[in-house]
Order: C-alpha cells, then structure tokens, then sequence
C-alpha cells in the first residue's frame, strides 16, 4: 500500500527487454533500507525490487503491466515518480493507493490556474464512473483531488510543490499517465452493481 506522496523523481539508467521487462532506475533513496523483493511504487506502479546497485534498484514488469500502463514506453533517461511502501504508523498524507493501474489516462490540456497549473485530462469510458468531484484519484503515483468531472474528462489543480517534486513539472497535453481509481470508490461501485 501507498499514500500517492511522492518522494523522489528516478531516472531510469537501464532498460532489458527479454520475457519480462527489467528497469534500471537510479534513486535517493537509502537503498541500505531497501531490501530485495520490497515493494516501490514507480509513477503508480506496485514494481518488487529484485536488485540493488550503487544508488540505483532494479524492478521486472510482466508483458501485462506493459500493457496497461505507460511503462512499455520507459526508455534510458525516463523520469519516475517513486514511492516506498507504506508502513504501519506512518502518516497517510494522500489517500489509500495500492499500486494495481486500472488504465491509462490522457493529458488533455494544461494551462496556469494562479500558481498553480489546472490540468485536464480523459480516462477510457468503461473508467469514467469510477471518478468523482473533490474525490481522489492517483496519477502516476500522484494522490490528487479531482476539481470537475464532464464526461470521461476530469480536471485537478497541482500546485507549485507537486510540479517542482514530481514529473508533472514537465507534462504536457497528449502524453500518458498511468491512472489508479480511489479504492473506495472501485468498491462502492462493486456494491451498488450487485444490488
């Protein structure tokens, strides 16, 4: 589990393609406290680490996860969001996010909104009921409130911090983020289906 808190930016340093994926992505973290097989969320992705090297952690994506997210398209010098695991007492800053992608979103539009920047962008209509007005979505990792929803289309706000800590500092409209639905709102959904 996750909070959408992101606490550093990787750079992917190496990419294999063979059966799987492996990534090669360069931190700061302490990787002294990063184990084998712990669990890192890169830009949203639940990934298990399966090496570690000088300030840099290795992770392996099945051809599922390259197909449902934006990681098939990572290359040498992809910037990645990255969040450790969260642990029991830690302080939940975001929301409940587990790392499980539900699909792609698409960066409509970007413009300045005050300081910050208002971004707008569209999710697959099947995804579309899952997100709701001042409720939570994760985007590439990213715990955000939603400001207006109209159709698949939905609108946030990131604020200066979010844009200097994050890779939203450099998105830009008709790129792809990876996009996790609020828990809550995958099982309320679930519920009220089956009444």
């Amino acid at each position: 589990m996750f909070t959408g808190i992101v606490t550093d930016v990787g750079r992917v340093v190496a990419v294999e393609r063979r059966g799987d994926s492996r990534f090669t992505i360069a931190t700061r973290f302490d990787l002294a406290t990063v184990p084998i097989g712990a669990s890192i969320a890169c830009s949203g992705v639940c990934l298990t680490v399966v090496a570690t090297g000088d300030g840099t952690f290795s992770v392996d994506a099945s051809a599922e996860t390259l197909s449902k997210t934006t990681l098939a398209a990572w290359s040498e010098g992809s910037r990645v969001n990255l969040e450790r695991a969260l642990r029991m007492g830690d302080e939940l800053g975001g929301h409940l996010v587990s790392g499980h992608i539900d699909g792609v979103a698409d960066v409509v539009s970007r413009r300045a909104d005050g300081d910050s920047q208002r971004f707008t962008f569209a999710v697959p209509a099947a995804l579309a009921r899952y997100v709701a007005s001042k409720g939570s979505v994760a985007l590439d990792g990213v715990s955000l409130t939603v400001n207006e929803v109209d159709g698949n289309k939905f609108g946030v706000n990131i604020i200066p911090h979010t844009l200097a800590e994050t890779t939203f500092g450099t998105l830009n409209p008709g790129q792809k983020v990876n996009f996790e639905v609020d828990m809550l709102a995958r099982y309320v959904a679930r519920l009220i289906a089956g009444l």
